[in-house]
């Protein structure tokens, strides 16, 4: 069982800037953001295939959110700049261990990872 602990959330105003992190107690190759507001689905806004250093973004969040990972400090990061009302959510951390970079590309549902952290909360005010 992988431990996965996100911090970092917070309140901030629409335009403003957050970085998220997750620690992990062991690497493995696909680590993917979620989030989920209030009754909506969780959705995957950021992946990474570390074995390549890949990146996959969720359309609404691409080119304003940079997903990372620091190996030496077993963390993940998301940097959300320009923040707005709708990034509002519950942000997850998830990771999984694939055999390529598709299938951490087509893993866009919560089923699709099996270590998740608690989450942290960001709230985007208007």
């Amino acid at each position: 069982q992988v431990e996965l602990v996100e911090s970092g959330g917070g309140s901030v105003q629409a335009g403003g800037s957050l970085k998220l992190s997750c620690k992990y107690s062991a690497f493995q190759n696909c680590m993917a953001w979620f989030r989920q507001a209030p009754g909506n689905e969780r959705e995957r806004v950021a992946a990474i295939y570390t074995s390549a250093d890949r990146t996959y973004y969720t359309d609404s969040v691409r080119g304003r959110f940079t997903a990372s990972h620091d190996n030496a400090k077993d963390t993940l990061y998301l940097q959300m700049n320009s923040l707005q009302p709708e990034d509002t959510a519950m942000y997850y951390c998830a990771t999984d261990n694939v055999r390529s970079d598709t299938y951490c590309y087509t893993a866009w549902r919560q089923a699709d990872f099996p270590n998740w952290g608690r989450g942290t909360q960001v709230t985007v005010s208007s």
